[in-house]
């Protein structure tokens, strides 16, 4: 039916329906996390649970992927979530950049991918942590830690407080599909973007390139934004690569991908300020140069 379009046409076609069938899942179980945390958590469980002391909230915001994990296709509602319910910056932000990268299905798949290697596993956690904890850290007490746009801040909360607990499962699943449509137009646009830059820039070139250590990093980087994959499925990219680049450029691609891609940056686009935006892409990129380039004489 549509062999009247060029090869390299439904190529890019068969790309961007791969990523988006990959991807919606995850945009869908944000959305409903997003929805829950929206009726079901006050400012007073915030406070509750969140520490006093500024760095131990960081240190709470880079863990908290153990045990609450998302993948970076869903991670943005979430945050904004957060952000609305009064979750420090420099909380909310280290989890952003470590959920899709230190919770336990990402972990695994980095075990299983790498021959049930430690090592990389091990790699990959540290440095996503380091690098969470030093974003953090800059948020709390270097530049400005209000990265929400005025027009993703509500005007108003809402006080589900006198609700039955079906009515605040009702709530939370018309929030949860706001949230999905709302995000799910950025998911596609970014999708069309990536899988276009998939089809028609080729990543052969970059791999051909004979590479210093540094080069590697950042051809590696590039084309984790690039590829745009989910944190679940990149490892078996990365490991393809080690034999050709080595371990500190394939570091680099598995811990910037999650963090920084095509999609992602789409769907922080329509919340975050752009000076945040460039704060973290930037922050991040550099930690990840520093940690990999380190990795690589050791």
């Amino acid at each position: 039916m549509l062999d009247f379009l060029p090869n390299h046409v439904l190529q890019w076609m068969a790309v961007f329906l791969s990523i988006i069938i990959e991807a919606l899942p995850f945009v869908l179980i944000g959305a409903i996390l997003s929805g829950f945390i929206e009726v079901f958590v006050t400012h007073t469980v915030v406070e509750r649970f969140l520490p006093k002391n500024k760095f131990l909230r960081i240190l709470f915001g880079s863990l908290i992927g153990f045990v609450f994990p998302s993948c970076e296709c869903g991670i943005v509602p979430i945050i904004n979530r957060f952000l609305e319910k009064k979750v420090p910056s420099y909380t909310a932000v280290p989890f952003l950049a470590t959920a899709p990268i230190i919770n336990p299905v990402v972990l695994f798949a980095t075990y299983s991918a790498f021959g049930n290697s430690w090592r990389f596993v091990t790699l990959r956690l540290v440095g996503a942590i380091l690098i969470a904890f030093i974003l953090g850290t800059l948020l709390a007490f270097v530049v400005d830690d209000d990265i929400l746009k005025p027009t993703a801040q509500p005007n108003h909360f809402h006080d589900y407080s006198d609700k039955t607990f079906w009515q605040k499962i009702f709530y939370a699943l018309a929030h949860a599909i706001d949230d999905f449509f709302d995000v799910g137009r950025y998911l596609i646009l970014g999708t069309l973007v990536a899988s276009a830059m998939q089809i028609y820039l080729p990543t052969r070139i970059l791999t051909s390139i004979s590479t210093t250590p540094l080069l590697g990093i950042l051809i590696l980087m590039l084309m984790a934004f690039i590829l745009s994959l989910c944190s679940e499925a990149d490892a078996f990219i990365g490991a393809s690569l080690l034999s050709s680049f080595g371990i500190a450029p394939v570091m680099a691609f598995l811990l910037i991908g999650p963090m920084v891609d095509i999609k992602n940056l789409l769907m922080m686009a329509k919340s975050f300020k752009p000076s945040f935006i460039f704060f973290f892409v930037g922050t991040s990129s550099l930690m990840v140069v520093i940690y990999c380039l380190i990795l690589g004489v050791m």
